[in-house]
């Protein structure tokens, strides 16, 4: 090699070196990311800890549904869809109630060791109270609600959160605006018993206030969080104010809003938020829309970053993640799921981002989908070799629904034999577990011609070994 020549390639070295883009912040759709953290649409989440588990509440979308979604886990990251008795938009109906369905979801493990539930229900705050996170549960007023949509009717009062202090003091926050004008934010502190309140309902708004007021204490300061802008939009983010009293007043801080929108990574409308405090460390769990963007009917998916304090006790910005905390990733470890390794193909895929090979990726934010007016569809893995398979676990689109199908397997993809058919006697859940040993090579669920495409989609489908 020439002296003349090397310098030349050094010269290129050294300035590619210093125009190559960064490589260690994943693609939305890379393989294993962590965020978002349940397989599926939901918004407005709340968690608690129990006995060892965590449970997560949620807004079912798009734009909420007749129930809420609950989830149970006890590592926070494989997570089981419980369904609850209450609340239903049937059974938090008011004469005062308006139409919009079951929303924002706050619970807490009160002093008194049973678990509060503040829902939104047709544009009022209703109550409910259980024994244990998944009930019975039953609502604590009877046939009424917490807060009348009337009690003020220039502004929405929805988005409850309760909060416990720590003398064991509990106090609800809530309050939105109509029409995407920003709200008013009321708080008042709950009685012994949590079935009303104890003095006068302030009026604590701050600036920048649209929804979502969420409590959070940190070394005596009292952090009042909340949402600004549209959340079927990119608009959306959260701020943050402090006052030194969990009635306020409230003064937003020099750093907000905290969590905005991040579109080179396809981080869009991050907000309506809880907290989690876990080894040290605090988190917080967001919605966001799902990708790819869509607008309405709206979508979106909850997701978790850890919330850091500078010195002067300020909430610093959050940096948004598709990979998740470390707290949240590696899902399904301790087992071996002998379909990370296969061959997914499809009847057909609705575009290149819902693929077969969505279903093996490990990732919530992608997913496999046939066309919308297909007639049906199959979804097909070729293990590489005859397997011992002692169970599978199957995430639809949506927890939710009834699902109809059956599962085939095949040594040479020729003859087929039935593992399971659900075709006549539609399942729900996820995961949708089936726990049918066998060996096999290739794998085949198929749904049947009567359920239309749009019906029809698959966020992940594991086989593990024995």
């Amino acid at each position: 090699m020439s002296t003349q020549f090397a310098a030349a390639l050094c010269v290129i070295i050294l300035l590619t070196a210093q125009v190559a883009p960064a490589q260690d912040a994943p693609a939305w759709d890379s393989p294993g990311n962590a965020n978002p953290i349940l397989p599926g649409y939901y918004a407005d989440p709340s968690v608690v800890r129990h006995d060892g588990k965590y449970f997560m509440y949620a807004t079912l979308d798009p734009w909420g549904d007749e129930t809420l979604g609950c989830w149970e886990s006890a590592d926070f990251k494989n997570w089981t869809f419980r369904e609850l008795n209450w609340p239903t938009k049937k059974l938090c109906t008011s004469p005062t109630s308006g139409g919009a369905k079951v929303w924002a979801p706050s619970v807490i493990k009160a002093p008194s060791g049973k678990f509060h539930m503040f829902v939104s229900v047709g544009s009022e705050v209703w109550t409910g109270v259980a024994d244990s996170p998944t009930g019975p549960w039953k609502n604590t007023l009877g046939d009424k609600p917490l807060v009348r949509a009337d009690f003020n009717a220039a502004y929405h009062m929805i988005d409850a959160d309760a909060f416990i202090d720590d003398d064991g003091a509990v106090y609800l926050y809530w309050g939105s605006g109509w029409n995407w004008v920003n709200g008013h934010c009321f708080v008042a502190k709950m009685n012994h018993d949590l079935t009303g309140f104890d003095g006068e309902v302030k009026d604590v708004t701050p600036g920048n206030y649209f929804e979502g007021p969420i409590m959070l204490k940190q070394k005596g300061k009292y952090y009042l969080t909340y949402s600004q802008g549209r959340t079927d939009r990119d608009t959306y983010a959260v701020h943050y104010a402090t006052g030194d009293s969990p009635l306020g007043p409230f003064t937003e801080a020099s750093t907000s809003p905290i969590l905005i929108t991040d579109k080179p990574k396809n981080i869009l409308g991050p907000g309506h938020h809880t907290f989690l405090r876990e080894e040290g460390k605090t988190y917080i769990v967001y919605h966001r829309h799902s990708l790819p963007f869509q607008g309405r009917p709206i979508r979106r998916q909850i997701c978790m970053d850890e919330l850091h304090f500078d010195e002067a006790g300020l909430i610093k910005k959050i940096v948004p993640t598709l990979a998740g905390p470390s707290f949240a990733q590696g899902r399904g470890a301790g087992r071996v799921n002998i379909a990370a390794a296969a061959i997914a193909t499809a009847s057909d895929s609705d575009v290149p981002e819902r693929g077969a090979m969505r279903v093996l990726d490990d990732n919530y934010a992608t997913r496999w989908a046939p066309k919308p007016d297909a007639a049906g569809g199959w979804l097909q893995l070729d293990l590489g070799s005859v397997k011992k398979i002692a169970g599978q676990e199957i995430r639809p689109e949506y927890a939710w629904k009834p699902y109809a199908f059956k599962i085939e397997s095949s040594n040479d993809a020729a003859t087929w034999q039935t593992v399971v058919d659900y075709t006549d006697k539609p399942v729900r859940g996820s995961p949708l577990i089936i726990d049918t040993p066998l060996e096999a090579r290739y794998l085949r669920i198929v749904f049947p011609a009567s359920v239309p495409g749009r019906d029809i989609s698959l966020w992940e489908w594991n086989c593990y070994a024995p």
